[in-house]
C-alpha cells in the first residue's frame, strides 16, 4: 500500500501517496533535450561515454554521457545513494517539522540523504516546482512506479510539461518481490557509474540474504502467527493486501502468515475499516505504517478500540517501512526487524 490516500483511483494518485510557471515556454525551449547540460553531483567512479537505460516500462533512454545532473524521488534518491551515486534534486515526502520543537529533520523516506545538499523541488504530494527544477539543469528524472506507466509523486497535471525538460526512468515498487526490485535499483545505479561490486555493497547483500533466511526460519518456527499489516488515519484504518507491495510480497514467500482482508476498495490496494470495527481481522502481530502520513502508535492510543486489539495489549505492533529504500544496506534492517519480531511473538489473538 503505497499511501493511506490511495483509496480512490490513480487519477487522483493522491491515494497512493498521502498519501505553469511564467515564462515557462522559453526556459524549456532552453533545456530541451541536447544534452549538454550543466555540471552536477559526481557519482562513485566518474563513468564516462554514452549512456543507456531501459526502466520498467520498457522505456529505453538514450544520452550522449552519463547523467550527473539528477532529480529523483526521494526514496528512490536514497536507494541511489546508498549504492554510490548523489542526485541534485529531490521530490517527495523529505523533510518534516518536528512538532514539538519545530526542528526541521529528515523524512523517514528520506534515508541517509543529506537533506540540506540537495534542492527540494516538493516535499509533499502534488508539489513539484518546476522552475526550481529547470535551474537544476536535469538530464534525467527517477523515480518509482506503483501503477503502470505512474511516474511516482510526479503531479498529473504538470506531468507533460516535466517530461519534456528531461526524460524519465521509472522502477518498479510494486507488483515485484523485493529482492528484483533491489537488483533493478542496483542495475540503474551501475549504468550511472556506481560500483555495485564493491565490498561494501556485497557485506550489504550478504547481510540482507542472511535476514531473509532468519525470516523464514522464524515464520517456520512460529506457524499460526497471524501478522496484519494496517495504516490508521483519524477516521479510517486501511488493512493493506499482501499480494502488491515489494516487501508483503515478499514476507509470504518467506513463509510469513499475513492477513489477506476479504472486502478491498476499488483500487485493489486495501480493505478500508472503521474505528468501530477495527477488530474484523484476529491478529496477533500487527505491522503499522511507519510514514509520516499515518498515526503511530502514541496517537492512537486515544481509540478504544485500538487500544483493545489482543496485539495492541500484548505490546505486538512494529512499524512497518511502508515505502522502503530499495538498498541492501536498508532493506536487511528492516528484515532483520520483522524476524525479531516473530521469534518473540506469542499467539494472542
Amino acid at each position: 500500500m503505497p499511501s493511506n490516500a490511495r483509496a480512490t483511483s490513480l487519477t487522483r494518485r493522491g491515494l497512493l501517496a498521502a498519501g505553469g510557471a511564467l515564462g515557462l515556454g522559453a526556459a524549456l525551449v532552453a533545456c530541451g533535450g541536447n544534452g549538454e547540460k550543466g555540471s552536477g553531483a559526481s557519482n562513485a567512479s566518474g563513468k564516462s561515454g554514452a549512456w543507456e537505460f531501459k526502466d520498467d516500462r520498457g522505456q529505453t533512454v538514450k544520452l550522449a554521457s552519463v547523467p550527473k545532473n539528477i532529480v529523483a524521488f526521494t526514496g528512490t534518491a536514497a536507494a541511489l545513494k546508498d549504492f554510490g551515486v548523489e542526485v541534485k534534486g529531490v521530490f517527495g515526502p523529505t523533510t518534516v517539522k518536528d512538532p514539538k520543537t519545530g526542528a526541521v529533520k529528515p523524512d523517514v523516506q528520506a534515508g541517509d540523504l543529506d537533506v540540506s545538499k540537495v534542492t527540494v523541488i516538493g516535499n509533499v504530494w502534488g508539489e513539484f516546482k518546476i522552475e526550481e527544477y529547470l535551474k537544476l539543469q536535469p538530464e534525467v528524472l527517477v523515480t518509482d512506479m506503483w501503477e503502470k506507466d505512474a511516474l511516482w509523486y510526479v503531479p498529473e497535471e504538470q506531468k507533460a510539461k516535466i517530461l519534456k525538460i528531461a526524460p524519465s526512468v521509472a522502477l518498479w515498487a510494486a507488483g515485484r518481490s523485493m529482492p528484483a526490485v533491489l537488483q533493478r535499483h542496483a542495475d540503474l545505479a551501475a549504468s550511472l557509474g556506481a560500483d555495485v561490486n564493491s565490498a561494501r555493497i556485497k557485506a550489504d547483500k550478504a547481510r540482507f540474504e542472511a535476514a531473509a533466511e532468519r525470516v523464514r526460519k522464524a515464520a517456520k518456527a512460529k506457524k499460526g502467527i497471524k501478522v496484519l499489516i494496517g495504516s490508521g488515519t483519524p477516521d479510517t484504518f486501511y488493512v493493506s493486501a499482501p499480494a502488491r507491495p515489494t516487501d508483503t510480497l515478499f514476507f509470504q514467500e518467506l513463509g510469513v502468515d499475513l492477513i489477506v482482508p476479504d472486502k478491498l476498495d476499488p483500487t485493489g490496494w486495501f480493505e478500508l475499516l472503521s474505528w468501530e470495527v477495527v477488530d474484523k481481522y484476529e491478529a496477533d502481530v500487527i505491522l503499522l505504517d511507519n510514514r509520516t502520513s499515518a498515526l503511530q502508535p502514541d496517537a492512537l492510543k486515544a481509540k478504544p478500540t485500538w487500544a483493545a486489539l489482543p496485539a495492541v495489549k500484548a505490546g505486538q505492533v512494529f512499524p512497518r517501512v511502508t515505502e522502503p529504500v530499495y538498498s541492501y544496506a536498508k532493506c536487511a534492517p528492516l528484515l532483520e526487524d520483522l524476524a525479531e519480531a516473530l521469534e518473540n511473538a506469542k499467539k494472542v489473538a
